[in-house]
């Protein structure tokens, strides 16, 4: 039996849920909506009644497809509400880095990527997962995944490089 499966839900939470605030972070660029997220996600997980929480095999795995999905939702609802407000936002929100130069410049080019390609390579260089790993969080192929990471590097290259 998966390790993963035999920990009470209080511990799965315990485990997963600074990585999971990381991971929505990173996705949409709010440290509020990403525990707004991580918690919604969790009560939700919680609310399922013990038998169906029991069918889940990577409780972790489900976990971060369910942030990924809120996120990319999060997003979606950001840019219509900014699409459709009456006078548009001149000035990008007060950012959380710390004061290095190096760590504020790579924060900004994965600003400059899609939230897909935020998650990509979140996932795979933050977390280490394989690209098998990335495409099944995904919910796509392999090669899409190698083509996400490629895009998303070029594209932080070139922005790292202005």
């Amino acid at each position: 039996m998966n390790e993963a499966r035999q920990r009470a839900p209080g511990e799965v939470y315990a485990h997963e849920y600074p990585g999971l605030v990381r991971l929505a972070y990173v996705t949409t660029g709010s440290l509020a909506a990403a525990e707004d997220v991580v918690q919604d996600v969790f009560a939700d997980w919680f609310r399922l009644d013990g038998d169906r929480r029991d069918e889940i095999r990577e409780p972790a795995a489900y976990l971060r497809r369910a942030v990924l999905s809120r996120c990319t939702s999060w997003v979606r609802r950001r840019v219509l509400e900014r699409r459709h407000a009456a006078a548009p936002a001149l000035t990008p929100p007060a950012s959380d880095a710390p004061s290095q130069a190096d760590i504020a410049a790579v924060r900004a080019a994965l600003r400059r990527l899609t939230p897909r390609q935020r998650a990509a390579v979140f996932l795979r260089y933050y977390l280490d997962l394989p690209e098998a790993q990335v495409a099944a969080e995904l919910a796509c192929r392999p090669g899409t995944v190698k083509s996400l990471l490629h895009r998303s590097l070029t594209r932080m290259k070139d922005v790292l490089g202005e």
